[in-house]
């Protein structure tokens, strides 16, 4: 199934079972997104990402920022992530997103994908911290890129792409049946940056 140049309903979930995924489009004017990916370019602490392999650490060329209420503890890939207070730009943007999709929020990680070489593999995002079926939403700024999930029983997959400025919503049981990526393109040759936030349960 490929949602590319179809028209979304931000009601209608766009999978077809065992999970809710809703994108709602643009959110920000063009000139508005431009606006924040320049702000968070340069506000951000960016680190470059870190992951624990047969023992072995392993630090990508993506970049990574982890934000919250509190400084929680976020462990995934094998490393404990602590978060740094808001900075005013993500609370306007965590307000937004919250008035828009009616959920609520307590944290956010970031990703800074240099160009279209730097991507993620296929994952759920099902960190013993997160909120069981809890709400995720998918923030995306600078370049547009496909996002793909797969369900992991039939292999059935469903495409989108993200563009700048655009919301997508995850929530239900999505990760206990889908996984979701974002897949490697020569043809993007600029800066992604995506914000999801979250909600940590201590």
């Amino acid at each position: 199934m490929d949602l590319f140049n179809t028209i979304i309903d931000q009601n209608k979930n766009l999978l077809p079972y065992d999970g809710e995924v809703y994108y709602y489009g643009l959110i920000y004017t063009n000139e508005e997104a431009n606006k924040l990916f320049d702000l968070l370019i340069n506000e951000i602490d960016w680190k470059n990402d870190e992951s624990m392999m047969y023992g072995k650490l392993i630090v990508t060329k993506r970049k990574v920022a982890w934000y919250g209420d509190t400084p929680f503890e976020y462990t995934y890939s094998n490393r404990i992530k602590i978060a740094l207070p808001w900075t005013s730009v993500l609370l306007d943007i965590k307000n937004k997103v919250e008035q828009i999709s009616g959920k609520t929020f307590n944290s956010c990680l970031l990703n800074l994908y240099h160009d279209g070489s730097e991507g993620m593999a296929w994952h759920s995002d099902g960190e013993k911290d997160l909120k069981k079926h809890g709400s995720i939403a998918s923030l995306s700024f600078g370049a547009a890129r496909k996002f793909m999930f797969k369900h992991k029983n039939s292999g059935n997959k469903i495409a989108v792409l993200l563009e700048p400025g655009s919301l997508l919503i995850m929530q239900g049981t999505t990760q206990d049946f889908w996984l979701h990526r974002l897949p490697p393109t020569v043809l993007v040759k600029n800066i992604r940056i995506n914000l999801t936030f979250r909600t940590i349960e201590k």
